[in-house]
């Protein structure tokens, strides 16, 4: 069935800022303890597990803008290099809290010596980016569906918080196919539905009608009542809705497309749902298949002792922990465990990763691949770092999905009589 690829090696981590950022570590801890030490892990303890697990109000603007000038009939800008900004293809720089988008393709010149990037300006969606000095760099290329070339209608969810907005791409032979496949686009920890644009011609191609979604805590949909995310362990029930959506408007199944932390709500979603046998495949981007070794990987990142790490992935975890990081239930990390849990897995499942993933290591996907390589795809990429594999390198990306997907849409559908 499935068959998994790893590369023979991989390039050295390029360490880079995380999406858990750090800015200190708080004092004034309550709990007792019998040294200054004692006090300092659990401090950081603390600090880190309420990072992990609570949103942030905006982006951070670490991306410097030096300079937007014209050469010709083009448009460039000239930004402070670090290791988003000189990687290859397409991506956006939001600026003005969040308010502009421009779109920024081709890199022009590399200085090394004066730590400087010139890149094309390809669009600028919204905002005066010349006025623009600071900004943060993502993959989510496009503004809305439109920007694809494809035509939306903007449509409600009901969550259990209220309802939520999502994007409905219908696919073009929506009104003559009765038991189509639905695609359904998971975004990742701090980003938006737009991460799953770039998934949605593709989808189209494949014949799919897309619902692009957003889900508790992004921003756009209504918060969790704790106002804190679940890892997964929460926020699949608002993709359970969206199933629910995608089957009373015509869907017969759905595949799930997660980008990292939407990735591990994907997996959640398959284990636990009550559609799980409507779920046809998983396509993953860069996914969160252990948490346990992303938390360790973000705790040395930034370097934060391994003791105040494990103790902080106590916190998260057993419910004495609930007073210090906010949550209302603890979460249970080894359920999010898919490495250990491979041969529980049984959906068919493309993982697509990138092996210089600065946050989000692709050894547990490989792993996943490796010990369950007949429902397990694994498929590296190379320099794209986290969720970045279609900025690098969109054909290839959309080659490997679409010619894995298109043989498992053709086959019969999960609960026939013909399902292997």
């Amino acid at each position: 069935m499935a068959t998994s690829a790893a590369p023979a090696t991989g390039p050295t981590r390029v360490p880079a800022p995380s999406w858990v950022k750090w800015t200190g570590v708080g004092i004034g801890i309550g709990a007792a303890a019998g040294s200054l030490a004692a006090a300092v892990t659990s401090g950081a303890a603390t600090y880190f597990a309420r990072r992990v697990v609570t949103p942030l109000p905006t982006r951070a603007e670490d991306q410097e803008i030096l300079a937007v000038i014209s050469a010709g009939a083009e448009q460039q800008v000239i930004l402070r290099a670090n290791d988003d900004t000189v990687v290859p293809g397409r991506y956006s720089l939001f600026f003005d809290g969040g308010r502009g988008h421009a779109v920024i393709g081709a890199v022009r010149s590399y200085v090394p010596r004066e730590g400087t990037v010139l890149r094309v300006v390809e669009r600028v969606y919204s905002g005066d980016l010349s006025a623009a000095r600071r900004g943060y760099w993502s993959g989510a290329v496009y503004a809305d569906p439109a920007a694809v070339g494809l035509a939306e209608e903007e449509v409600q969810l009901a969550l259990e918080n209220g309802s939520a907005p999502a994007w409905l791409v219908r696919a073009e032979n929506d009104a003559q196919n009765d038991a189509q496949t639905w695609a359904i686009m998971v975004h990742g920890r701090g980003a938006s539905r737009m991460e799953g644009l770039r998934a949605v011609r593709p989808a189209r191609d494949l014949g799919m009608t897309s619902l692009v979604i957003s889900y508790r805590n992004d921003g756009e949909a209504p918060a969790a009542e704790d106002g804190r995310y679940g890892l997964g362990m929460t926020e699949w029930r608002d993709v359970d809705a969206a199933i629910e959506y995608a089957l009373a408007n015509g869907a017969a199944d759905v595949v799930l497309f997660g980008w990292s932390m939407g990735g591990a709500i994907c997996l959640q979603t398959v284990d636990r749902s009550r559609h799980r046998q409507r779920i046809r495949a998983l396509v993953l981007d860069a996914p969160v298949v252990d948490w346990v070794d992303v938390l360790a990987h973000q705790a040395e990142l930034n370097r934060i002792p391994s003791a105040a790490g494990r103790l902080g992935q106590l916190l998260i975890s057993h419910p004495l922990g609930r007073r210090l990081t906010g949550l209302a239930a603890p979460l249970d990390l080894k359920s999010m465990d898919w490495v250990t849990r491979a041969e529980e897995l049984r959906t068919p499942t493309l993982i697509v990763h990138s092996v210089d993933d600065e946050f989000v290591p692709y050894g547990p996907s490989q792993e996943l691949a490796l010990r369950n390589p007949q429902i397990v795809t694994f498929v590296p990429f190379h320099g794209a770092l986290h969720t970045k594999e279609w900025n690098v390198d969109p054909q290839r990306w959309e080659t490997v999905v679409t010619s894995w997907l298109a043989p498992r849409l053709r086959a019969s559908r999960p609960g026939s009589q013909a399902t292997a």
